[in-house]
């Protein structure tokens, strides 16, 4: 049989999934039509933003995970979300936060190594606007996308 796991993976990765509503309806006690319902509803208000799967990282190569403490330049402070959405591009990225205090972004990165990683903090992270940047490497991740591992 053909082996098509990475190319699932990148498409779990950008929200291919859907819930399981025989699953939920039987947990719920409720009808699948009632949950149906309440589940488009939630999706049109923009309550729900996508579906994903939640990965063992270490078993797709993505093992290595680090939280970057970004600076911004107070040059290119003048609009962070400019900044912020050119770096949700990369898929690298798993996530990233704006916040007060002494760092402008939190960004949450996935790459295979710490090798991938310096290359990824010198290629991309070094770039215009970007001022001090202090990393903070997971040695174990022990909860993600409300998930006990």
């Amino acid at each position: 049989m053909k082996n098509i796991t990475l190319k699932l993976i990148e498409l779990f990765k950008k929200g291919y999934c859907s819930p399981q509503l025989s699953r939920i309806a039987k947990k719920l006690q409720e009808p699948s039509t009632t949950l149906h319902y309440n589940i488009k509803k939630l999706e049109k208000e923009g309550s729900i933003k996508t579906y994903k799967a939640v990965f063992d990282y270490k078993k797709i190569g993505e093992g290595f995970c680090a939280i970057a403490l970004i600076n911004l330049v107070s040059g290119d402070y003048h609009d962070p979300e400019e900044i912020a959405a050119q770096l949700a591009d990369r898929p690298e990225i798993e996530s990233i936060d704006m916040v007060t205090g002494d760092w402008e972004l939190v960004v949450k990165i996935r790459t295979k190594d710490q090798d991938a990683y310096y290359n990824f903090v010198k290629n991309v992270l070094s770039k215009k606007g970007m001022g001090r940047i202090t990393s903070l490497i997971s040695l174990k991740q022990v909860k993600t996308e409300f998930v006990k591992l």
